[in-house]
């Protein structure tokens, strides 16, 4: 069965960088799109990016651009959220997913399978 397994969280202070991992299995992802999600106590999850596994090409919330980059490494199934820059209100849990097809979603429902989250701390 499709397993997402997330790692790379941690506490970092203002202005510090993370990157998480997401390590994908039990099928073929090519024809998939990988997102990133986040959410914080209390609050809705929020989109944050997505990569379509086979091309590359990226999409990312207004609040993370220019700050955080998501990649995807094709031999080791992993795809990375680079984060650059954190803020305080960057306070979350983050889940990875992944979405059948080719088009974009910014709507958590709309994905298909989801890891179990990592924590990102960021104190101010």
């Amino acid at each position: 069965q499709v397993q997402l397994v997330e790692s790379g969280g941690g506490l970092v202070q203002a202005g510090g960088s993370l990157r998480l991992s997401c390590k994908a299995s039990g099928r073929t992802f090519s024809s998939y799109i990988m997102g990133w999600f986040r959410q914080a106590p209390g609050k809705e999850r929020e989109f944050v990016a997505a990569i379509r596994w086979s091309a590359g090409s990226t999409n990312y919330a207004d609040s993370v651009k220019g700050r955080f980059t998501i990649s995807r490494d094709n031999a080791k199934n992993t795809v990375y959220l680079q984060m650059n820059s954190l803020k305080p209100e960057g306070t979350a849990v983050y889940y990875c997913a992944a979405r059948r097809g080719f088009s974009w979603s910014r709507v958590w429902i709309e994905y298909d399978y989801w890891g179990q989250g990592t924590q990102v701390t960021v104190s101010s």
